[in-house]
């Protein structure tokens, strides 16, 4: 892997600086990967968890008993936007920081993506390249969908004794519904939104069977997954209602897009199938092209 790779994964974004905590981070955390996502693990609780409680994957409370959160306490995935964000609050509610024993109204409430940035977040302060990737994974009991395959965030980290981008799974970790090992991912585990784009434009694939949490199915939803995971390759992990400022993503719009527009997708997914191979033209795409740079959502 060239070394201007590995050192552009090394790089913070906005999203994944761990500000004044990086010290912090790089001295009192275990450096060992899975002894970092087990302790990240022990100190968030998925959105979806509370909402359920002590039931289902919860049912051992190996998340914590949700009967002992505060019942003001609500999903903080609008209010903790950044890893910089997570930590003061963390080190806030328990001076501790990163603790296997925090109390369960001490944890933060979170999903998928939020632990993923903080994974990143303490890596990167080790000095380890990681990115975050965004996609789909169907090794989650969806229940009455079936083989379905949910929005999902992940890491890869680069290992440098193995030489290889290594996939892991911090906020699945402890819900999985298949037998392989989260901290090294077979390659046919996760669905990258890029192959799995290619392969509904080519008939490869049923697009139903990709949901997101809205819960919304189909090609869309892939889209929006391959624009998230764009955005990730690039260090700008943006946050799930941020979208193009074209009408690639609106799903009044979606089934209109042209053929021509369709197709600028199609050359964008076929460069994030090897992301390192095609690195500096998915480098001069990200500075040259304002449809899949700029955002709309929120204020903006």
């Amino acid at each position: 892997m060239e070394k201007r790779i590995l050192d552009f994964y090394r790089e913070f974004s906005i999203y994944t600086n761990s500000g004044l905590y990086g010290k912090l981070l790089k001295k009192d955390l275990p450096n060992d990967i899975r002894a970092i996502g087990d302790l990240v693990r022990r100190n968030i609780i998925h959105r979806t968890t509370l909402a359920a409680g002590n039931v289902g994957t919860n049912l051992d409370k190996k998340f914590g008993d949700m009967t002992k959160v505060p019942w003001y306490r609500q999903p903080e995935d609008d209010i903790l936007a950044t890893a910089s964000g997570m930590l003061a609050e963390l080190y806030r509610r328990d001076g501790r920081g990163f603790i296997s024993n925090r109390h369960e109204q001490d944890k933060l409430v979170v999903t998928c993506r939020f632990v993923a940035i903080l994974i990143a977040s303490i890596l990167k302060s080790k000095g380890i390249p990681c990115r975050v990737r965004s996609g789909h994974a169907p090794y989650f009991d969806m229940g009455k969908i079936g083989k379905a395959s949910a929005d999902h965030w992940i890491n890869q980290y680069w290992d440098k004794k193995s030489e290889r981008w290594i996939t892991i799974d911090v906020d699945g970790s402890w819900s999985l519904n298949e037998q392989f090992d989260p901290y090294d991912m077979p390659e046919d585990k996760f669905d990258f939104p890029a192959k799995a784009w290619l392969n509904i434009r080519n008939g490869k694939e049923n697009p139903d069977r990709f949901w997101n949490a809205k819960p919304q199915r189909g090609q869309i939803v892939v889209l929006w997954s391959l624009f998230y995971d764009f955005h990730c390759l690039m260090n700008n992990e943006i946050l799930y209602i941020y979208g193009p400022i074209n009408n690639y993503g609106n799903p009044e719009e979606f089934s209109k897009l042209s053929e021509k527009k369709l197709r600028i997708v199609d050359e964008l997914a076929k460069l994030m199938l090897n992301p390192d191979e095609n690195f500096d033209k998915l480098i001069y795409t990200w500075n040259t092209n304002k449809e899949f740079r700029l955002l709309s959502g929120g204020l903006l």
